[in-house]
């Protein structure tokens, strides 16, 4: 432990540990397949298995006993298997949310995972960004720096470009950047570096379910309870009425199987493990699990407008300096204009913003200057000034930024302003970015703060960002879906709207400005954002303000940000959204969701896979309350009525063998519906699984309960136990594979579809083996049925399928759409 460290206990040093991942998603870990194995094994279904084993076998049924212990190895390698199949789509994620780092080898400067690094190699370090190992800062700006993970300072620090071993030139992993940008060579990586050293791993991070997660384990909680009280009255009423204890028990442990639906939280986590893996697969990364719920029910998108709607590559398309207009040439590399050399001037060395890569591309500082200070945008002065020392020693200073401000560092008069705004107003109409240049003498020695000194106004330069191919059928695939999309950006209200006007956007009710909502009480604001979907010249703060007042006006929100000051903003939204190319590390930190493209188009898409994740658990969760009555049903009752028992543990084993794999394979696979996307959000005060799905499951599992109970006791009037017990097992067998079917194509009906060859394959497999049992003596026996006859046994086929198929034919009933034939494969 260093001497930085020192006198952090260990839950503080786990805290700040857990700052270091600024993209570690929810799960933090995997899982290898022996904790897989033991947390089985820990499950009361399986102690269920193995009691219901030892009592055959202490009943002397050897066959039946090695049965039940085969079920239960092989409900270890179902759990394996699905538990594998999420675990991969995890790790896929985390691959796909490794942190990334600038760095320069062989004079070459590329992106690379940040656990690539290794001593001796030269970062690039920057405002918003995490450092991604200890280093030493080797040219460029005084950084700020926020070392509060480290050292619990809540003062930022200054770091400057200093000689090797330098204090104030070190800097530390898991640190943040909060101004400035420099290069660093790495001294340490990893456990190596000075947080690394505290000793605890971030493989010892708990994570804390999500209230969903919750809410299932308290449901399944409530039933095993219930189950085990059933278990206890059963095993008691079966040994007074019948005097054999053994049986009693096996019968009670059959009780307690059938109705533990641990089916619960596998479905949760398989659901949101893929979801998750799908969403990444359409470029949305996903950091916290419980914002998948939540993202098929936005109603408002709050998006940016550079490099959402347009594409974030800039380009010089205008110039307008002293009164006049031009159009940057071709021998503005080898003789730049000088509106544009004043311009480089305040571009960062290493320009990492489009529109200083394209002012760099036209025109560099010039050789014998050297970059002394620098002051980044801040609130309240929007523009990036940088100071210069000339071969003669001279200071100059350079800015640009929005021309408001400017204006301000100019001081010039209102008169003064009137035919640059004219001029600001021409570019911007045609949909220009504008940025305004201004330069001026510093003297000797540069001054703590630019507006001390007053500037000489040099011109504008407009830039040309394009729009998206994709943006306006995103806009309008949104809109038929009604989710509201507001354009909030920093630049000009005429640019705004120009791009809005593109873009498909309501541009009806005009653009608010960031001084409009300053202005403006929170009635007011929610009265105008009733109408305007179109912002400007907001502040990063005040994005806050909308995210506030669109919560109160009952919407789901989702905003995007790329900023540190954006975080607040990311924070509150229902949905917070990082830009995964342009954002900093801290956005990425406080969001929900890390856009990879930083396109509106996937953030439309991630709404429709949202809508299809919600639809296909609320379905599985309803088939697994619905299947679970008839199973618990015809366990119980035929021991309460003194019937001779119909279900015994071997056999709800091999429906729950059925019932699993249709759970997070049928279910999760299903296809969006078509018209996920032509129908509005749901309310936000529905539930995912509420009352209304719990009756509906319910209803439906007590139709097949009743089917199946009437065919065994009149099974029973007229045949021996074991046929009768056949015949409605067979019944129970095809309801359950007709229940999920007609559960999982609720959307359409379409039981052929290609995409459904899941369910048809595992029908297959357990109609094939449902076939053998009945028709072998052998198997027969070990479920203690015997063939029935044909008659019969057809009589119950039917009546299980009608009886979990009566809500199909409503269904194929409606007339389709013909606009809505074709299915969006979304992955």
């Amino acid at each position: 432990m260093t001497d930085r460290t020192k006198g952090l206990d260990e839950g503080e040093a786990t805290r700040r540990l857990a700052l270091v991942g600024p993209n570690q998603i929810d799960p933090p870990r995997t899982r290898s397949v022996a904790q897989i194995v033991l947390a089985t094994i820990r499950e009361p279904m399986f102690g269920l298995l193995l009691a219901a084993s030892g009592l055959y076998l202490a009943l002397g049924d050897l066959a039946e006993g090695l049965l039940l212990t085969l079920a239960a190895v092989a409900t270890i390698v179902q759990v394996v298997f699905q538990e594998a199949r999420s675990e991969r789509a995890l790790q896929a994620l985390r691959d796909l949310a490794e942190p990334m780092v600038r760095l320069v080898r062989d004079g070459v400067e590329r992106s690379a995972p940040s656990r690539s690094l290794v001593p001796g190699d030269v970062i690039l370090v920057g405002e918003g960004q995490r450092v991604p190992a200890d280093g030493q800062l080797i040219d460029g700006e005084l950084l700020t720096i926020d070392e509060a993970a480290l050292t619990g300072e809540s003062v930022p620090v200054q770091r400057a470009p200093g000689l090797a071993g330098d204090r104030s030139g070190a800097i530390f992993a898991g640190t943040l950047v909060v101004s400035g940008q420099a290069v660093a060579e790495v001294s340490a990586t990893g456990p190596r570096t000075a947080i690394g050293k505290i000793g605890v791993a971030l493989a010892m991070l708990e994570t804390a379910p999500a209230p969903l997660q919750k809410a299932i384990t308290r449901l399944v909680g409530w039933l095993g309870l219930a189950a085990g009280l059933f278990c206890l009255l059963v095993i008691v009423t079966y040994g007074l009425m019948r005097g054999d204890w053994l049986e009693a028990a096996l019968a009670g442990i059959t009780v307690a199987i059938a109705m533990i639906p641990e089916e619960f939280p596998m479905v949760l986590a398989v659901f949101l493990a893929l979801g998750a893996w799908r969403l990444g697969r359409h470029n949305v990364l996903v950091r916290r699990g419980a914002v998948i719920e939540t993202l098929g029910g936005a109603t408002v998108l709050c998006v940016d407008k550079t490099g959402t709607l347009t594409e974030n590559r800039m380009s010089v398309a205008a110039l307008w300096a002293q009164g006049a207009r031009c159009a940057p040439s071709a021998k503005d590399a080898s003789d730049p204009h000088p509106l544009l050399v004043a311009a480089s001037l305040a571009c960062a060395p290493r320009p990492v913003d489009p529109m200083d890569r394209a002012l760099v591309a036209l025109a560099h500082p010039p050789a014998d200057s050297r970059l002394e200070r620098c002051w980044p945008l801040r609130t309240g002065r929007m523009a990036v000034v940088q100071a210069w020392r000339r071969s003669d020693q001279s200071l100059l200073l350079a800015a640009k930024g929005a021309p408001e401000a400017i204006f301000a560092l100019c001081r010039l008069a209102a008169e003064e302003t009137g035919p640059i705004r004219a001029a600001l107003e021409a570019l911007a109409v045609e949909g220009l970015r504008v940025l305004a240049v201004a330069e001026a003498d510093g003297g000797g020695d540069a001054p703590d703060e630019p507006e001390a000194v007053r500037f000489a106004f040099r011109g504008l330069v407009g830039f040309v960002d394009p729009l998206r191919a994709d943006a306006a059928g995103a806009v309008r695939e949104a809109r038929e879906a009604g989710v509201k999309v507001m354009m909030i950006t920093g630049d000009y209200p005429a640019t705004a709207l120009n791009i809005a006007r593109q873009a498909g956007l309501d541009v009806r009710a005009g653009v608010l400005t960031g001084e409009d909502i300053a202005r403006l009480d929170r009635a007011a604001l929610r009265a105008r954002l009733a109408e305007v979907r179109v912002f400007a010249r907001v502040r990063p703060e005040q994005k806050l303000a909308l995210v506030e007042a669109l919560k109160a006006s009952g919407e789901i929100v989702a905003m995007t940000g790329d900023g540190v000051n954006d975080a607040p903003a990311l924070e509150a939204a229902h949905i917070g959204i990082a830009m995964g190319r342009r954002g900093t590390d801290v956005a990425r930190e406080a969001a929900d969701l890390i856009l990879l493209d930083d396109s509106l188009a996937s953030i439309v898409g991630g709404v429709r896979l949202g809508r299809r994740i919600y639809d296909n658990l609320r379905r599985a969760l309803t088939y697994v309350t619905a299947i679970h009555v008839p199973i618990a049903g015809l366990a119980l009752a035929p021991v309460l009525l003194g019937a001779p028992p119909m279900l015994f543990p071997v056999q709800v084993v091999f429906l729950e063998l059925i019932i699993d794999p249709v759970c997070s394979l049928v279910f999760e696979g299903e296809p969006s519906d078509r018209n996920s996307m032509k129908r509005p959000p749901r309310s936000p005060r529905a539930s995912l699984f509420g009352a209304r799905q719990i009756v509906l499951g319910a209803l439906q599992g007590m139709v097949i309960l009743a089917a199946v109970l009437a065919l065994y006791l009149w099974g029973l009037t007229w045949m021996p136990a074991t046929q009768a017990r056949a015949g409605a097992f067979a019944s129970l067998v095809i309801g359950n594979l007709t229940l999920a079917i007609t559960d999982a194509t609720a959307s359409d009906g379409r039981l052929l579809d290609a995409r459904r060859w899941i369910f048809w394959t595992i029908a297959g497999a357990a109609g094939a083996i449902l076939l053998a049992v009945l028709l072998t003596p052998g198997l027969a026996a070990l479920f203690r049925m015997a063939t029935p006859s044909a008659g019969f046994a057809a009589i119950c086929v039917a009546a299980g399928g009608a009886a979990a198929g009566w809500a199909w034919l409503p269904r194929m009933m409606r007339r389709p759409d013909p606009d809505q034939r074709r299915r969006r494969d979304d992955g």
